[in-house]
């Protein structure tokens, strides 16, 4: 055999070589991904969107819980001769007719907020003028407009929201109404943000509230659930667009405060913070992503575009549902691979633009649920404990755990926040049965129970579980509130089914048996 051909055989084998050990490779490449990715194509093909509308006559709000029969949904006549003045007569015709009234944006509220069985809807969202004070950086808005157009609308012109919740689809006047906060940094909840509001009332007037003018009322209709008239207009202060980086640490819960303080806290920069907790069920709640955003100054701002793979992030989330495999992957690629897919330069716009549709439950037997509660910072670690425990307790199914920090509220008078306070918000799923609303509810009274014994309180625009007494103990004012929603509103025009559970107790018997249009689960709910 001559020299060149045993450099030729030599050249064969090792390519023999090389290709073995490329298909052992691809294969051992091929077994780790095909579970996740037929995980996920799974998921995908069965992610039908079953959900249906209430009929005629019927409203209902984002728990798919609450289906009520009204007398009429009356919207704004926008393109008509005085509005104001139509909203006005509406008002009066109400009162002559012994209706009540309720307000309603995007319906994301979840516990009969903007319904009253039997009464007026008032739907604002055609409502939703705006207008740009460039030298003031104040932004007059109208109450129906949705957060998504204010983005893009800001956007135009180089600014950005102050304070608003993570998604982009509720409404100006519903996210006032519920005092909303957020994930930007430092930041009190948005009532901190409104420099002066116009507010009908129930006899048709309109009286201008602020700091300095009606005082009284700009810190009880601020966070107020629409109970003391409709508010028309706001002005909010807005701030500047920029360009942020992204830095992640993903560590024990018991070090994220840890971390947090000498990470974040007193960097230049920080702009935007968030944590969110695993719940991959045999590692419940001990293991923490911190998501931290730094202004990045000095290059483009990153154009407002959608945010990148968001099928994949569905596919992803929704595929967590029923799944334990599909919890510990969820967390496995947020943690590891979606910081990589999407990217570590932001927009500030691009970080707010987001609607709960991307991953909203479209399921016909089950629905998604959330619950807030506030803790201050020194009970957090015990709360967390009390959480695992009753979640594991419960078989819950838990989705998520996002984890904020919210300054003092010194704005509005039903307030959460009396004092700096950590915020945890969670969205469980829930089967669409009188035994899921049972289990929702023994569930949610006893994290109340455990944020009340943690110095803290649980947040008012979701399901309607906490017992009065519950209510009472987190919300010690909640009593000279309803004396002066009956204050400013003496006939109590406008009513909800919140106002009915706590509010006029009087009213919450001859309603419930006087709505049985009402679904069985939006009854065992009161």
């Amino acid at each position: 055999m001559t020299a060149k051909e045993v450099l030729d055989l030599n050249v064969k084998k090792r390519k023999r070589r090389l290709l073995t050990v490329l298909a052992i490779t691809l294969l051992v490449v091929a077994g780790f991904l095909a579970k996740p990715a037929i995980h996920l194509v799974r998921t995908a093909s069965r992610d039908l969107d079953e959900t249906a509308g209430p009929p005629p006559g019927y409203v209902d709000d984002a728990s798919r819980l609450n289906q009520t029969k009204v007398a009429e949904v009356w919207e704004i006549p926008v393109d008509g001769k005085d509005p104001e003045g139509q909203l006005a007569e509406l008002l009066a015709r109400a009162r002559a007719e012994g209706r009540r009234v309720s307000i309603a944006g995007a319906r994301h509220s979840m516990g009969g907020h903007t319904i009253y069985p039997g009464g007026i809807i008032v739907n604002m969202l055609s409502w939703n003028r705006m207008e740009l004070d460039e030298s003031r950086n104040i932004l007059k808005v109208q109450a129906g407009a949705i957060w998504k157009d204010i983005i893009e609308y800001l956007d135009q012109r180089g600014r950005s929201v102050a304070v608003m919740q993570s998604n982009n689809s509720f409404s100006v006047g519903g996210s006032i109404s519920v005092n909303c906060h957020g994930w930007q940094f430092d930041r009190p909840p948005i009532a901190s943000t409104v420099e002066s509001f116009r507010l009908m009332q129930a006899d048709g007037t309109v009286v201008r509230c602020s700091r300095t003018e009606n005082q009284e009322l700009f810190s009880l209709a601020l966070g107020g659930y629409g109970l003391f008239g409709i508010i028309l207009d706001a002005e909010l202060r807005v701030v500047l667009n920029e360009r942020y980086r992204l830095e992640q640490y993903v560590v024990p819960v018991d070090q994220s405060l840890a971390t947090f303080d000498s990470k974040i806290k007193d960097q230049p920069g920080v702009q935007m913070v968030y944590a969110r907790m695993s719940i991959v069920p045999d590692r419940l709640l001990q293991e923490v992503i911190v998501n931290a955003f730094f202004r990045d100054p000095g290059r483009e701002i990153p154009p407002l575009t959608e945010r990148g793979v968001a099928k994949l992030r569905r596919a992803v989330f929704r595929g967590s549902v029923e799944s334990d495999y599909g919890k510990e992957l969820r967390w496995s690629l947020e943690t590891r691979l979606q910081p990589l897919l999407a990217g570590k330069i932001f927009s500030r716009n691009q970080l707010l633009n987001e609607g709960v549709e991307l991953f909203q439950n479209r399921s016909a037997n089950s629905t998604d649920i959330l619950h807030e509660y506030f803790v201050p910072r020194h009970r957090v670690m015990g709360f967390v404990e009390a959480m695992r425990r009753i979640i594991t307790k419960h078989g819950a199914n838990l989705l998520n755990v996002t984890v904020r920090a919210v300054n003092e509220d010194t704005d509005t008078f039903l307030r959460y926040a009396d004092q700096p306070m950590i915020a945890f918000v969670m969205l469980f799923v829930q089967e669409t049965t009188e035994a899921g609303e049972r289990g929702m509810k023994a569930l949610t009274r006893d994290l109340i129970n455990a944020a009340i014994q943690h110095e803290g309180r649980y947040y008012l625009p979701y399901r309607l579980h906490a017992t009065p007494e519950q209510f009472y103990r987190a919300y010690p004012q909640g009593r000279k509130f309803f004396d002066q929603k009956r204050k400013y509103d003496p006939t109590e025009l406008f009513q909800n089914i919140f106002y009915i559970k706590y509010g006029n107790m009087s009213e919450q018997t001859s309603s419930a048996t006087a709505r049985p249009e009402a679904g069985k689960v939006a009854l065992e709910s009161q």
